[in-house]
């Protein structure tokens, strides 16, 4: 299945890799790598991670405090946005 990105997203990563970044970049290319084989996962399997509002369904990462929200479409999945868990539900939800 194809991968699209919001255009935001590479802004998300962008915030989230120069924190980490600034505590190690072990540590940085960790996180990038587990985002990665994330929207893998949903790419081959779209229906794995749980629905949320919006239609947008919701990964969590598994060792960083940080899911991804994604929209599946008939033939692509679009990732929406890369937010850290304790942000508020509504935060980043007008993005189409």
């Amino acid at each position: 299945m194809d991968v699209s990105y919001h255009p935001l997203v590479q802004r998300d990563m962008a915030e989230v890799l120069k924190y980490y970044t600034e505590i190690s970049t072990r540590l940085a290319d960790e996180f990038h790598a587990e985002v990665r084989g994330i929207i893998s996962q949903a790419a081959h399997n779209p229906l794995r991670f749980h629905p949320t509002e919006r239609d947008f369904r919701r990964a969590n990462l598994r060792r960083f405090p940080y899911h991804i929200l994604y929209e599946v479409r008939a033939d692509s999945l679009r990732v929406m946005h890369v937010r850290h868990n304790k942000r508020h539900p509504d935060y980043g939800m007008e993005r189409k």
